[in-house]
């Protein structure tokens, strides 16, 4: 199946605030912890902590300690290894990042300097 895949950006307040960053595929959330949300720009890199796999159902979830702060779809734009490079298409436009593996559940998230066909 091609069909769009869909991301989630929740914003947790508890038990420490932080961001969890939700890409589907293979018909599960893939889920990094991102204590400091999404970079805004390609000079600061954010630590992100991969975490287990959600359910599809999931994207939509929301209580009193989580919220969606972005949702919409993703694609994927190279994979290698140790790198995957995607676009989100969210509420405010078009972002291309790179989650880099830097080892063990560790990845640095990297705002692409290349924006090129995006919104931003």
């Amino acid at each position: 199946m091609t069909g769009e895949r869909r991301f989630v950006l929740h914003d947790h307040r508890r038990p420490s605030p932080h961001f969890d960053l939700r890409l589907e595929e293979d018909g599960v959330l893939r889920s990094w912890a991102v204590p400091k949300g999404l970079p805004d720009d390609s000079a600061h890199d954010r630590l992100a902590i991969a975490v287990d796999d959600h359910e599809l159902e999931h994207a939509g979830y929301e209580d009193e300690h989580k919220t969606i702060a972005d949702d919409g779809t993703w694609e994927e734009l190279d994979r290698t290894e140790r790198r995957l490079l995607f676009a989100l298409h969210g509420r405010h436009g078009v972002r291309r990042y790179a989650l880099i593996h830097t080892g063990g559940t560790q990845w640095l998230l990297h705002l692409t300097r290349d924006q090129r066909g995006t919104d931003g």
